[in-house]
């Protein structure tokens, strides 16, 4: 197993090098100059004064210089100051990322709670009734909107049965830990139900694809209980399998946030990312996508591993 973990954390190093190329070079790409932004609000800016702050910036220095500036400090743990407010990144994203990571926890909860057990259930009571009902009702969650989704929780969960807070977040710290997800349930919600569907989906077509091997046919004719061979044959090999969509779909979870955060009020990380993208931001906009691309990375080296658990088979040549 060490020698398994190993191999996959330094695969990993290339691809954190890919990343912060790429985060570097997109941000450059984006129209617009962060001094332009910052100068906003003075009187009499001309192209000298926006020359003058570029070249105490940095920004007329070769693009190589930049990046390696840029990556001395990434490995060094300096990864600079927000251009606007002069506080470190860091600083900036601790303030925010709460209701962000509470969020996309709470979610992939409510989606592995629903999902699994409704995937297991349609596969095992394949072409049945229920098997059409629940497939259309959960199809039907997939393919409205996430904003929409939050829209129609917020009206009629929050607004008119008033059994949750449609707008804010109370932090930990303020008001405890339970009252933060009370506060988030709506959103979590808004982004949960729409990923239950794939995932049911995807969980349904293994199901039925391992019970329909060799093995499980076996386990029936020495005759195991139905529990036996759902639960502790079938379900081991599927959950595997279907760890691959839960990783994916966490990933998919961080970016939804972004519009669930505006539609509830709420200030988190995807709001803080709009906010300096549309001021070229540059460090506190390259800041917050490594640290989403950290916590993906490590999601899926947790989801590879448990793989391996799950599998003793699987290796990496």
């Amino acid at each position: 197993m060490g020698k398994y973990i190993l191999k996959r954390v330094l695969l990993l190093i290339p691809t954190l090098l890919i990343i912060l190329i790429s985060v570097f070079a997109l941000m450059r790409m984006v129209p617009g100059s962060p001094v332009l932004a910052l100068l906003e609000g003075e009187e009499d800016v001309d192209a000298q004064r926006v020359w003058e702050v570029e070249e105490e910036m940095g920004f007329h220095d070769p693009i190589i210089v930049q990046f390696g500036r840029y990556a001395k400090g990434i490995v060094s743990g300096d990864w600079g100051v927000s251009y606007f407010n002069d506080k470190p990144v860091f600083e900036n994203m601790a303030a925010v990322w709460e209701p962000t990571l509470l969020i996309t926890a709470y979610a992939t909860i409510i989606t592995v709670v629903i999902a699994i057990p409704v995937g297991i259930f349609c596969a095992t009571h394949r072409n049945s009734v229920l098997d059409y009902i629940i497939s259309t009702l959960s199809t039907a969650t997939m393919i409205i909107p996430g904003f929409i989704m939050s829209l129609l929780l917020a009206y009629f969960l929050g607004f008119k049965l008033k059994w949750f807070p449609t707008i804010g977040y109370t932090y930990i710290e303020d008001g405890g830990f339970w009252n933060a997800i009370y506060c988030l349930t709506l959103p979590s919600f808004a982004i949960g139900l729409h990923h239950v569907a794939s995932l049911a989906r995807y969980t349904r077509s293994s199901m039925l694809d391992v019970l329909g091997q060799d093995y499980i046919r076996t386990a029936r004719a020495k005759g195991l209980s139905r529990s036996k061979v759902y639960y502790k044959h079938a379900l081991k090999n599927t959950l595997s399998i279907v760890a691959t969509m839960i990783a994916g779909s966490i990933a998919a979870m961080l970016g939804g946030a972004v519009v669930t955060e505006k539609v509830f009020t709420i200030r988190g990380m995807g709001t803080l990312a709009v906010d300096s993208l549309s001021r070229r931001d540059y460090n506190q906009e390259q800041a917050i996508v490594l640290f989403m691309a950290f916590i993906f990375l490590g999601v899926d080296l947790l989801m590879d591993i448990m793989y391996k658990a799950l599998d003793p088979r699987i290796e990496y040549e």
